[in-house]
């Protein structure tokens, strides 16, 4: 049973996630969702903001605190090879808080996943920048 557990949990470490342009109107058109994967919607950025005429990230506008971000598809793809650059892994916490108890799994109980956005920049920019995602805001 526990070796068992254990192929799940590493087959699941090597499904990656993947932020993929969509039109709207598409996302719309299908009620069910994606054949595979799922869209999501309603997350916040902190840090930067999204560009929407380039489709990366980019530096925040004065007085811009929080930033939605666009409609996510969240594709699995088994043995993907992540890439070198034009990305930023980018923390997902369920709340601004970016501090959590750690559970038995030795993750923190309020992070969620990385997420890999489309960046000109190098990573240790939006690093240093503490750019993050979050589900929910306090207002």
């Amino acid at each position: 049973m526990q070796e068992n557990m254990l192929n799940q949990l590493i087959q699941f470490h090597l499904v990656s996630m993947l932020l993929k342009k969509q039109n709207l109107n598409y996302v719309k058109k299908e009620p069910n969702g994606p054949e595979d994967g799922c869209y999501i919607k309603g997350l916040f950025l902190e840090g930067c903001r999204w560009n929407w005429d380039e489709w990366c990230l980019d530096d925040s506008k004065p007085k811009e605190l929080f930033v939605e971000m666009p409609i996510i598809w969240l594709k699995p793809i088994v043995n993907r090879v992540q890439p070198k650059d034009g990305f930023y892994k980018c923390p997902v916490y369920k709340i601004l808080t970016r501090r959590g108890q750690l559970s038995t799994t030795g993750h923190s109980t309020n992070f969620v996943m990385n997420i890999e956005i489309p960046s000109k920049d190098p990573q240790k920019k939006w690093v240093k920048a503490g750019v993050a995602m979050f589900c929910a805001l306090k207002y």
